[in-house]
């Protein structure tokens, strides 16, 4: 078994705590259906966020799916001019058996166009 990153982003429409946790909570959801991961085997999760996003920590949808013993660390993307705006990105590592070509990345919204080679 080894340590592999799962890459993912979604956009919000507002900076509001309850929109960042809904977004959170539906690309964590899609990124563990993708790859048929048991949350036990997540190392950790690095959440980070444009920095008009400030309502609410990501890791809060985390915690609310139960995910009480993962470590989990949010901060603030990267303040390059013209990128995306609104926007929170995760990169969870997994224990896994699978191969790096066999990782699904997910890229909901307008987040879709961060990645188009996906």
């Amino acid at each position: 078994m080894h340590c592999l990153g799962i890459r993912g982003a979604i956009t919000v429409e507002e900076n509001k705590s309850e929109t960042i946790i809904a977004a959170t909570r539906e690309l964590l959801q899609k990124m563990v259906d993708a790859n048929a991961i048991d949350v036990d085997e997540i190392a950790a999760v690095w959440f980070t966020t444009t920095v008009d996003l400030d309502a609410e920590f990501p890791a809060v949808a985390a915690r609310r799916m139960g995910w009480h013993t993962t470590a989990l660390i949010c901060g603030h993307e990267m303040n390059v001019p013209g990128s995306l705006p609104l926007c929170i990105r995760v990169m969870l590592l997994w224990n896994t058996d699978k191969h790096k070509d066999e990782i699904v990345h997910i890229y909901l919204k307008e987040a879709e166009t961060l990645r188009t080679e996906f």
